[in-house]
């Protein structure tokens, strides 16, 4: 039998439909303050539709966008739930709407104005700092000779480097440990 698309569903239910395991479910629970089941005698967990389509939501800017948490938790708060809600229903219309909303009520900062930190929204893999075919100080390019042995400090962009690389790295881990 059918369930109404207005009745709560069971963890196991959500889990099925969305092709996720219960365990990334409760996980989320704990990063997504936006999602909140409610819990009947035993801890059994019910998710209301909306909180249903929130999950597709985060679930498609995760895994089909290519987002981490952090880059989806700082979306819900700029753009909030209905932000994507709608892009989990697959609604360009109201996506497109809620963003020209929020960029009528934004007054554009400056570009000194502007917030410096790191781009945890930002997808996976794209490097920040321009890419070379040096490897943090070793090797050459066209116009540089050898490199001399004695250069053991990296200069500040391969550093920048090695640290997107370790963060790529641990992005992946954690996709991978969510496949397990």
């Amino acid at each position: 039998m059918d369930k109404s698309p207005d009745a709560f569903r069971t963890i196991s239910e959500v889990a099925e439909d969305l092709d996720l395991p219960q365990h990334v479910l409760r996980f989320w629970e704990t990063r997504f303050n936006q999602i909140k089941p409610m819990k009947r005698g035993g801890g059994r967990r019910y998710y209301r539709p909306q909180d249903v389509e929130l999950i597709k939501g985060i679930r498609h800017m995760l895994y089909d966008q290519g987002y981490t948490i952090k880059g989806v938790q700082k979306l819900l708060r700029e753009n909030g739930n209905q932000f994507l809600i709608a892009v989990g229903s697959g609604d360009m219309a109201a996506v497109e709407a809620i963003s020209q909303r929020r960029q009528a009520d934004t007054v554009p900062l400056t570009q000194a104005a502007q917030p410096r930190g790191p781009d945890d929204e930002m997808l996976v893999g794209q490097p920040r700092v321009k890419p070379s075919r040096r490897f943090f100080g070793i090797g050459k390019t066209d116009e540089e000779g050898p490199v001399p042995p004695d250069t053991s400090k990296l200069s500040r962009d391969n550093r920048a480097l090695l640290q997107e690389a370790l963060f790529d790295l641990l992005e992946c881990k954690r996709l991978l440990d969510q496949v397990r």
